[in-house]
């Protein structure tokens, strides 16, 4: 009898935590109330969503009406309870950004109400107006101070192998120009995987035509060989996966100062990548295109994956807003990369490093982590000068689908002397869905097929040497 008592006690326990939880979840859900898509769910998807789950942008479906959404419902809720959507990779121990586009658990818990309720449309007066993404030319940022095109229409085939195309195009600038804002306006985004606008100064121009500097580097280098369009490293190149233990970090070439910044291209203007966002720089900064420049249009074209057919066009665009006085501070870029890494076939969890050591103190401003199909995670981590380690960025579930650049809401400051590591995983094994030939061993190389490793950061040194200081540059123009 007593056993039975307790049994039954137990149960009633049972019933009423039950009863408990679940009035729990209705609460936190929202459930309690009618929740439709035009008064609850379409705003969180306007706020959150609808910059590229639109008409011809990047998001494989739009979900800017009640008939665009209500085919994805419960897709949509599976996607936002598991935070696949909308993506957001870094691990939030490390690092606040501007950019975060992580749903509010409220919001999350509206849409899975809508889901359970039945995906109602509700009343039409309760619909906000729709978002104006772009103006009439299609610019997000409206109408630029400077626009340049690659100069041509160039032309894609579908199931050809990955391209990458430079376009050299003339500024004609007759003065130093700052760059407050930038804006690469893709011709077509069915075949525009990517874009790197760099900047060759009149001094690189120079040393180019000389048989000298960066770009000659790399056209000499016995690293590396050119397949078609395409940059390789040689199979039988020396293997560095710690590029930490090498001379320049893991790169082929030396590494360029604080004060320069750049790649072997030139120096970096602006990026476009599914994900990225456009390139607004911090209040008080701006990056300086020198008077008589040229701009490098990188062009990553994919038809990998067949996503279309016939021959595609493209006239990809950039568009430049300026500041109308020199900026308190001149932003950088440089990339923190490897070179020389080898990913074994079959290997499911294969480590990279790269290091660069900075040689002034500087102020970090974002991160982009960038790799290929293969790539795992990545992680920025430094040393100080005082033997303090501390990670800045962990991103553990990296896509090449969505490379975004990660906004910091405060610059981390790092001094002179400060050793930057960048740690990457790569799965070559036959377990990565996204892996093209797990049987292939990998090198560094342009194709979305083979593999880089790069860890793209942007920053202003702090005390800038008297050639690089905004002032000096409106102290020349007025002469």
């Amino acid at each position: 009898m007593k056993r039975t008592m307790s049994m039954a006690v137990m149960l009633a326990v049972g019933i009423a935590a039950s009863l408990v939880l679940s009035a729990s979840i209705i609460a936190s859900s929202g459930s309690a109330k009618s929740v439709t898509f035009n008064k609850d769910v379409a705003p969180i998807f306007y706020k959150n969503c609808a910059e590229c789950h639109r008409s011809n942008d990047i998001a494989p479906m739009p979900l800017m009406t009640y008939k665009e959404a209500r085919a994805w419902a419960r897709s949509i809720k599976e996607k936002v309870v598991k935070r696949e959507m909308p993506p957001w990779s870094p691990d939030p121990k490390y690092g606040e950004f501007t950019n975060d586009h992580r749903l509010a658990q409220k919001d999350i818990d509206t849409i899975v109400a809508w889901v359970d309720q039945g995906a109602k449309e509700g009343d039409a007066k309760d619909l906000l107006p729709t978002p104006e993404f772009t103006s009439t030319d299609g610019w997000r940022l409206g109408k630029p101070d400077a626009v340049f095109d690659i100069g041509q229409e160039f032309t894609v085939n579908a199931n050809t192998p990955d391209t990458i195309q430079s376009f050299i195009v003339p500024t004609n600038f007759k003065e130093d120009k700052w760059v407050s804002a930038a804006e690469i306006l893709p011709g077509n985004r069915k075949v525009v995987h990517h874009v790197i606008a760099f900047i060759q100064t009149p001094e690189m121009i120079e040393q180019f035509k000389k048989g000298e500097g960066r770009a000659r580097a790399v056209m000499q280098s016995n690293v590396f060989y050119r397949e078609g369009t395409l940059l390789k490293v040689k199979a039988d190149a020396p293997v560095i996966d710690d590029g930490c233990s090498a001379p320049n970090g893991g790169s082929a070439f030396k590494r360029p100062g604080a004060g320069e910044g750049g790649d072997a291209f030139g120096l970096f203007l602006a990026g476009y990548a599914p994900g990225k966002g456009i390139d607004v720089f911090p209040p008080g900064t701006a990056k300086k295109v020198p008077a008589g420049s040229m701009l490098v249009f990188q062009m990553h074209y994919s038809s990998y994956g067949g996503k279309f057919e016939g021959i595609q066009g493209d006239r990809t665009r950039l568009g430049l807003h300026f500041t109308s006085k020199p900026p308190e501070r001149s932003l950088k870029t440089v990339g923190i990369q490897n070179h020389y890494f080898k990913l074994p076939a079959g290997d499911g969890n294969h480590e990279v490093t790269a290091c660069y050591t900075f040689d002034a103190d500087v102020s970090l401003t974002s991160y982009m982590p960038h790799m290929h199909l293969r790539g795992k995670d990545m992680k920025y981590d430094v040393i100080y000068p005082d033997g303090r380690q501390e990670t800045l960025l962990w991103v553990p579930k990296f896509s090449f689908n969505w490379q975004t650049m990660y906004y910091l809401k405060k610059p981390v400051s790092i001094p002179k002397g400060t050793k930057f590591i960048v740690t990457a995983h790569f799965d070559n094994s036959d377990k990565n869905k996204y892996n093209p030939d797990a049987a292939k061993t990998i090198r560094w190389g342009d194709p979305t097929y083979e593999e880089m490793m790069i860890g793209w950061m942007e920053y202003y040194v702090d005390r800038p040497s008297k050639d690089d200081k905004p002032e000096a540059t409106a102290a020349s123009q007025k002469k």
